[in-house]
């Protein structure tokens, strides 16, 4: 057991903000609530802000009150955080806060300094398997591979990097491919998928990063994606004509029904989901993290990892 030969701070791992897998929990336990009496909803939604920003969020940016409603016999409450309105569950009481399980608000949640280890151990190999399951347009997908291209720039040669989509294929046709945010999604899908057949995998991180910094925000407008998409492809000298074809192709669904069948194999059910030598990673989404985890899966560690990556403030740890 390689318990002590990582550090990481276990504080940015609190930042419990699961929003994607709050409504169940709702569902689960709202009736318990149904008859308590009400507090007024703006004294609850206030409270569930500043127990946020006092014990969820690490970092200078604070969340904010945007509104409150009642939902299944709770309050509904709108926060704010880095421009992102996110919904999180309070009893009527103001006394629990619902995320991916209850929080008493009555109760801090302990604070750890950087020397704590992560509890995170992937089993060792000589060559540890890192492999990122995403949807190419989710925000949090996004911003999972903003945060391992670093990672990948100081591992690539020490540990087998792998990006795998998350997307149902219903038939024999790249129409038959339902993703999550679209048919635009569903074919840059399809676009990463063939640069990955046809291409080394930096050049590979290096067009998913002009993606996500150029045509992710942009991806709802097809026109205007496709053009973005072809800029990108040239600027790392990817032949776009041949990844348009490819991206059409039978052999590339093929390759795409893998892609499904082993998101159902591994149970992987939300992007970003990140497994390391088969163990699921669910710690701190920075830099160091993401190294500190996979470091963990060398028989013998590199001196890579020893080096400390830059950009500590946490993403929300969110899912689509």
């Amino acid at each position: 057991m390689k318990k002590d030969k990582h550090s990481e701070s276990k504080k940015t791992e609190r930042n419990w903000w699961m929003y994607s897998t709050a409504l169940l929990s709702v569902v689960v336990i709202a009736m318990a609530f149904v008859f308590l009496r009400p507090t007024n909803p703006k004294t609850v939604g206030n409270i569930v802000v500043t127990y946020i920003n006092e014990n969820l969020v690490q970092d200078a940016d604070k969340a904010t009150l945007t509104s409150v409603e009642e939902e299944a016999g709770m309050y509904k409450v709108i926060t704010t955080y880095k421009g992102q309105e996110i919904p999180v569950y309070a009893s009527k009481d103001g006394k629990f806060l619902f995320l991916s399980q209850p929080l008493d608000m009555s109760q801090t949640i302990p604070k750890y300094d950087n020397d704590q280890p992560t509890g995170f151990d992937a089993p060792d190999s000589n060559k540890p398997q890192v492999d990122l399951y995403v949807m190419s347009f989710c925000p949090y997908g996004v911003q999972a591979e903003n945060t391992m291209k670093p990672v990948f720039d100081l591992l690539k040669n020490k540990a087998d990097f792998n990006i795998w989509f998350i997307a149902n294929v219903n038939g024999d046709t790249v129409d038959s491919i339902q993703a999550l945010h679209g048919k635009n999604e569903a074919m840059e899908n399809m676009r990463q998928i063939c640069v990955m057949k046809n291409y080394d995998k930096t050049t590979l991180w290096n067009y998913i990063m002009e993606i996500n910094a150029n045509c992710y925000p942009i991806y709802r407008d097809e026109n205007a994606l496709n053009t973005c998409w072809r800029n990108a492809a040239k600027k790392f000298n990817i032949n776009d004509k041949l990844i348009d074809d490819c991206s059409k192709s039978k052999e590339a669904l093929e390759i795409m029904k893998q892609h499904e069948a082993r998101v159902n194999q591994f149970g992987v059910r939300g992007s970003p989901t990140l497994i390391i030598n088969g163990a699921t990673y669910n710690g701190a989404r920075t830099p160091d993290s993401f190294k500190q985890a996979i470091c963990s899966g060398f028989s013998t560690q590199p001196s890579e990892c020893s080096q400390v990556l830059e950009g500590s403030a946490a993403t929300v740890s969110g899912s689509c």
